[in-house]
């Protein structure tokens, strides 16, 4: 877009990504309309999915201001975090990560990787980190600031008016993927979980112009904390980067789709997961990916996309969080057995 000024940036995603036309899932699922997937699963092995981009931002203004630094959250299981870890190593920074939980007594999944990729971290009582998540980021902050270092805090997953940069830049490959399908118009379903990714695509598509409804499905929390999420994280965009064309933004949220919470997936995500795997070769997670997939599965006989024939959902990535939830996939044991 004419007047839209990108901040520095490091070049750690694989871009662009394919966007793929699911024959069999239209087939199964798609209620009349066509099914495409956008493989944001595809941006680099340890640093996968929608995260990468957002920390190309993040990463590239982390050098330019001279911070050694790298201290974020998440739970055990965070892709974010697991990614800001191998980011940090690439980069040649330190990072910390603080996590939500009880330290486990062997590292696996994300958590392993991190620990692989050489980040200190802390885990907290859930209890203790809702509670006093700023304190302790801050704490740490000061900590590395009296031993003579420079530690940038980053919040949850990216999540601010530096990381939805990632989306909003990620819109002009988008532009380019839908005249290559020839789609004209289409809804963009993707997985919400800090807010950033939506806000991203949500303020992109309208400064780019794009031809897309962007709905975001709730993983965790409910419609208005991801409403004020997104208005936020715009108004923190508008803020640091004055002088950007003007724009409105009007965030959609497909609620009801938690389940009984986040991390935790119900046997139909788990079996729309498998499914989907088994009719395309594409996997998805049980926290982000599978509940947003599963709702936009659940959302397509109401009639809520039918103003248009294309569906483009975000992969964003997290297929490391299917390994923590193995023991939940018995059902395939049993289907093998029978």
């Amino acid at each position: 877009m004419k007047g839209l000024a990108l901040p520095p940036r490091i070049a750690l995603a694989q871009r662009p990504t394919p966007l793929q036309y699911l024959p069999r899932a239209t087939e199964r699922w798609g209620c009349g309309k066509r099914l495409w997937i956008k493989r944001d699963d595809l941006t680099g092995c340890l640093l996968s999915g929608n995260k990468v981009r957002k920390l190309e931002f993040i990463v590239a203004h982390a050098l330019a201001e001279g911070y050694d630094t790298l201290i974020t959250c998440g739970g055990l299981q965070s892709n974010h975090c697991r990614a800001t870890a191998f980011a940090a190593a690439q980069a040649g920074l330190s990072a910390h990560l603080v996590l939500r939980g009880d330290t486990p007594l062997t590292g696996q999944g994300n958590y392993l990787l991190g620990q692989l990729a050489g980040a200190t971290i802390n885990c907290y009582p859930k209890s203790h980190y809702v509670a006093e998540l700023p304190a302790l980021l801050e704490a740490w902050r000061v900590h590395y600031a009296e031993r003579g270092k420079k530690a940038l805090v980053i919040p949850t997953g990216g999540s601010d008016g530096l990381g939805i940069w990632g989306y909003i830049a990620a819109c002009e490959e988008l532009r380019e993927d839908l005249a290559r399908a020839d789609i004209e118009s289409a809804h963009l379903v993707t997985a919400t979980g800090s807010g950033g990714t939506q806000a991203g695509l949500t303020l992109g598509t309208t400064l780019h112009a794009l031809p897309l409804t962007v709905w975001g499905v709730n993983v965790c929390d409910d419609e208005a904390y991801f409403l004020n999420k997104v208005a936020t994280d715009v108004a923190d965009w508008r803020s640091r980067f004055p002088g950007q064309p003007a724009a409105t933004v009007t965030p959609r949220v497909i609620d009801g789709y938690v389940g009984a919470g986040y991390g935790v997936a119900s046997p139909e995500v788990l079996r729309v997961i498998a499914d989907l795997a088994a009719l395309e070769g594409v996997l998805l997670d049980p926290v982000y990916t599978g509940k947003a997939f599963h709702g936009l599965v659940k959302e397509l006989p109401t009639g809520r996309f039918d103003d248009q024939r294309d569906i483009v959902f975000l992969h964003s990535g997290g297929v490391f969080g299917v390994f923590p939830q193995a023991d939940q996939f018995g059902f395939l044991h049993t289907a093998a057995s029978g």
